[in-house]
């Protein structure tokens, strides 16, 4: 195999791990194998994006490749670098203060209703974390007087 044109595209993580996906589902299907490090990079892969607080731990996702372009379409007139459209692709800020280290110099490019206006974009378009879950007395830790 020969790489042709290095670096032609940068992909987000939703499309890697829905290449990932789709490609593991295929090898299953035809009931094969790929070879070893290709199956253990595969998985390791797939395990990180799936891996709490990421944004492609959700299931079901609540957004997939298609969603992309609807967003950058929608982030066009506040003049988004591309760069700072694919972290907040991967990243997926809920919060102002998430969505400032995503994109570079945003308090003075953007006033407050603006940030608000571009969070409520990507909230929209991408979705939002569930909130967290809370933990109930079963899983406290209980102490007795002594300590233990």
């Amino acid at each position: 195999m020969r790489i042709l044109e290095a670096q032609n595209a940068v992909l987000t993580n939703v499309e890697v791990y829905t290449f990932l996906s789709d490609q593991a589902k295929q090898y299953q299907s035809q009931k094969r194998r790929g070879p070893n490090n290709l199956e253990m990079l595969r998985g390791e892969m797939i395990k990180y994006f799936e891996t709490s607080p990421g944004p492609l731990s959700q299931k079901p996702l609540p957004y997939d490749v298609n969603s992309i372009p609807v967003l950058l379409k929608r982030l066009r007139p506040y003049k988004i670098s591309k760069g700072e459209c694919i972290m907040v692709v991967n990243m997926r800020p809920t919060s102002t203060a998430a969505l400032n280290a995503v994109i570079e110099d945003m308090e003075n490019r953007f006033n407050e209703e603006k940030q608000e206006e571009i969070l409520n974009i990507i909230i929209e378009v991408l979705g939002e974390f569930p909130p967290p879950a809370e933990e109930g007395d079963e899983d406290a830790m209980e102490t007795t007087e002594d300590g233990r």
